[in-house]
């Protein structure tokens, strides 16, 4: 499964982006801010490819997705959440978009965990690449991001 999380509306405390899997739009993101030097819990994790893991979280007691070998982070997940209040670097997922804001996360979460334990099941690689969205491709998606594929 090949996840791409393309960061495209920047604001002074997050940054928003688009998630897709194997090129169909999925859910909204919503990440801390990017940096140039990491700030503790208040950084998004720097653009690049790694792969995803589904493993059991001591925090959220369950089973979550787990972005592994970001440098210099540890414990980094995709997990629901709507503000970055609720992001210590991980990814939060949802339907819907605001200013700075994301909506409907645990519906887009378990949309989305359901689609990477499918994957798992099948013995699929999970793999994320995470990008600044180029302003070109951005505005002609636009028109065709639509949620529940």
């Amino acid at each position: 499964m090949f996840l791409n999380l393309r960061r495209k509306y920047y604001f002074p405390e997050s940054v928003i982006g688009r998630l897709f899997i194997d090129e169909h739009f999925e859910c909204y993101t919503l990440e801390d801010v990017e940096r140039g030097t990491k700030v503790l819990g208040k950084t998004a994790i720097p653009r690049g490819t790694y792969t995803v893991i589904l493993d059991y979280s001591n925090r959220f007691k369950r089973i979550m997705p787990h972005i592994l070998e970001v440098p210099g982070f540890t414990g980094i997940r995709i997990h629901p959440g709507n503000t970055a209040e609720d992001t210590e670097g991980c990814i939060l997922v949802g339907s819907a978009k605001g200013e700075g804001v994301i909506y409907n996360s645990r519906i887009a979460f378990n949309r989305l965990l359901a689609k990477m334990e499918m994957a798992e099941g099948l013995s699929e690689t999970i793999i994320i690449l995470i990008e600044k969205e180029e302003m070109e491709n951005a505005q002609r998606d636009d028109e065709s991001d639509s949620i529940g594929n």
